[in-house]
């Protein structure tokens, strides 16, 4: 994996929540010359805790109009604290696990994510939502990728059928370190690149979905993806549910 450099400021419209709970950019983006986003505006003030981050998230979402400037700046105002996430931190022998730490009021999911050694997401999309990761230990690798283009089989036949996905950025995101991808910026997938550290990552989803699509790099194959949590709220973990999970979400 490739050393990130120095990451471009980038500005993101506010964004407005309709009755279907669907996010819509209501302004264009500016600074375009960068297709990666990763934020780096120092925050107004500093998010002490946890609970204290899940309290100006909500107000951030009170409201129809939300500015995802301020949700990325708020994610990167609180300095991790194993003291606040350790009891939703819940690991899997096998795979990466999505425990949820607070519903938002349906209008977003904030859920931990914990990566053992060498585990990695399969590549995905998010279903129309804004997604935020902040790492809160460890290191993650992000591989982003375009949207498969469809191709046509032959001239005599009109069907078509998706390409190959091809990589267009590769970053590393080491501790407290943020960034912001959307389905307008491609698709991704994240793995823990350590064979010896497991890695645990802080993730905002709105608006909140069920399901994603994930892709087959080689033929670019979209298959829809039941999103499941293997605890909710720092409690027991669902072992039938993460059994039952979707082998392609790996």
């Amino acid at each position: 994996m490739q050393a990130v450099q120095e990451p471009l400021r980038i500005g993101v419209a506010a964004v407005e929540i309709n009755n279907n709970q669907q996010l819509q950019i209501a302004k264009g983006r500016a600074n375009q010359e960068s297709h990666f986003p990763m934020f780096t505006k120092s925050p107004k003030h500093q998010v002490l805790t946890l609970q204290e981050l899940i309290g100006e998230l909500h107000q951030a979402f009170a409201t129809d109009l939300v500015d995802i400037d301020h949700v990325q700046e708020l994610m990167a105002s609180y300095k991790s604290n194993p003291a606040d996430w350790r009891r939703y931190a819940k690991f899997d022998r096998h795979r990466y696990t999505r425990n949820l730490v607070d519903a938002g009021n349906g209008k977003f999911n904030l859920i931990v994510l914990c990566w053992g050694e060498g585990h990695g997401s399969a590549i995905h999309d998010h279903a129309n939502a804004h997604c935020v990761m902040k790492v809160l230990q460890g290191e993650l690798a992000e591989v982003r990728y375009a949207w498969p283009h469809e191709k046509q089989l032959d001239a005599n036949n009109p069907t078509k059928e998706p390409s190959a996905i091809y990589e267009i950025e590769r970053n590393t995101f080491g501790q407290n370190s943020i960034c912001y991808i959307n389905d307008s910026l491609g698709l991704h997938r994240v793995e823990n690149p350590s064979t010896v550290n497991p890695a645990v990552s802080l993730h905002l989803y709105s608006p909140p979905f069920t399901t994603c699509s994930v892709f087959n790099k080689q033929t670019g194959q979209r298959t829809a993806c039941k999103v499941t949590f293997w605890s909710k709220f720092g409690e027991r973990r669902n072992r039938v549910i993460q059994e039952e999970r979707d082998p392609e979400d790996n």
